[in-house]
């Protein structure tokens, strides 16, 4: 009996197969502009098809997203658990292993974060498959956000479409580690805002500039011009024209070449200057618009504004400000996902991950020394943790907390201490009775 269950069976089993396998070889379809947008970009109003990659050819987005991307993967991150004091230790464990040692065999700590803040700056999400061994977080594999896809089924169950290899298949959320960018929920709940995408009309037009910039130092910085002649010309005279006059002059090779007009043939140039040539306030206005698009101040990408230099107090400030409102808050995003999907599944509630932001914070020895200082006379820090951002090794001894005793309240002036008992002790010995006197006359 269980065999020809088995017999019947099988032609509904490869129905199914095969419907899936047809389910899946049409889950991009013509109606699925976003999906599409993804390989041929999106048209700009310059004309422009604006993809990722063509993006990043400008040197403003790459410098944008290269210089976010490093910023925030230098910056080291621990997991850590609160205690009923509310102190807090480091906790090592698998997941602690994987977000800050090795997230995968093929990528370090920093390489990881450096792919995933450059998904979130580029395309407004970050994929990455989670592996487990057993119930332990094994690795993070990151999946090219272009290759996945997050949708709902009509059940309301969210899955996610990835394109491996050519094959499409779908996997469940618990399987999926995805950091949303800014704009989640203005359109699609399950998915950020792609900078590139809404940004297509700027990084079009600075492509659309550079490009015309580009063409014209390719013709030797020759204007473009006008031949005029005194007679209607056939057809068969205008491409013999073209063939021995006009094409021979373009070209940066042959800038500084000299030609023959001839049968009255005169030459009229149309004024352009070099400054006009390289468009120098469309290219500046460029540079600062799509610096607005990734949340980077033009002067950390080396631009400064007309009139504005690049050091000095008011620089210090803007960075400051940069690393206050564009990559703390992409540290915020990511530490609170790491505490969703990777940290609270395992029922460790009171864990948490977070980067050290001071890594980023690089001082001047002078600076560093008062603030060291400052630290440590205040019982702030030990001498030991003072030492170890100097990269020293640890002193015995210097694990305790240390404060001046130079200032006393108020209602404590006059009283005697042990310091004082012990220096009024060796003034009588000296036989010195009364130092303040002494003092007076001297």
């Amino acid at each position: 009996m269980g065999a020809l269950a088995t017999v019947l069976a099988a032609p509904f089993k490869l129905y199914n197969s095969v419907s899936d396998e047809i389910a899946k070889d049409r889950r991009l379809r013509l109606s699925d502009g976003a999906s599409w947008s993804q390989f041929f970009g999106r048209e700009s109003t310059a004309g422009k098809s604006v993809t990722m990659e063509s993006a990043l050819q400008l040197s403003t987005a790459w410098a944008c997203v290269k210089l976010s991307a490093q910023a925030l993967s230098c910056m080291p991150i621990s997991v850590y658990e609160k205690k009923g004091d509310d102190s807090r230790v480091k906790v090592d464990d698998a997941i602690a292993d994987v977000i800050s040692d090795s997230p995968n065999e093929d990528q370090t700590s920093l390489e990881y974060w450096e792919t995933v803040v450059a998904w979130l700056l580029t395309h407004g999400n970050s994929y990455s498959e989670r592996v487990y061994s057993g119930r332990n977080l094994s690795s993070l594999q990151p999946i090219a956000s272009t290759h996945c896809t997050p949708f709902r089924r009509p059940s309301g169950e969210l899955v996610f479409r990835v394109i491996d290899r050519g094959k499409t298949e779908e996997l469940p959320r618990d399987k999926i580690f995805h950091i949303k960018g800014f704009g989640q929920g203005l359109t699609n709940l399950d998915m950020g805002l792609s900078p590139i995408a809404y940004g297509a009309n700027s990084l079009g037009a600075a492509m659309a500039a550079d490009e015309t910039a580009s063409k014209t130092f390719a013709n030797g910085l020759r204007p473009t011009g006008i031949l005029t002649v005194d007679q209607v010309l056939k057809p068969e005279q205008r491409a013999q024209l073209k063939k021995n006059i006009v094409d021979p002059m373009a070209g940066s090779a042959n800038a500084g070449g000299i030609f023959t007009l001839e049968a009255g043939m005169k030459y009229q140039p149309i004024t352009l200057n070099p400054e006009d040539a390289q468009m120098l306030e469309t290219r500046r206005f460029g540079v600062e618009e799509i610096c607005r698009w990734f949340g980077v101040p033009p002067i950390v990408i080396g631009h400064a504004a007309e009139g504005q230099t690049m050091w000095g107090s008011g620089v210090e400030q803007i960075l400051i400000s940069w690393l206050t409102l564009g990559i703390d808050p992409l540290a915020d995003r990511i530490e609170a996902r790491i505490k969703k999907q990777l940290i609270r599944p395992t029922g460790n509630r009171r864990r948490y991950a977070e980067f050290n932001r001071a890594a980023l914070l690089q001082m001047d020895s002078t600076a560093k020394a008062n603030f060291l200082s400052s630290m440590t006379q205040n019982g702030l820090m030990s001498r030991n943790e003072g030492r170890a951002k100097l990269n020293l090794p640890n002193r015995d001894g210097g694990d305790d907390l240390t404060a001046q005793t130079n200032l006393a309240p108020l209602d404590k002036l006059g009283e005697a201490t042990d310091g004082n008992s012990a220096r009024a002790a060796m003034l009588s010995w000296l036989g010195i009775k009364n130092e303040g006197k002494r003092d007076e006359q001297a």
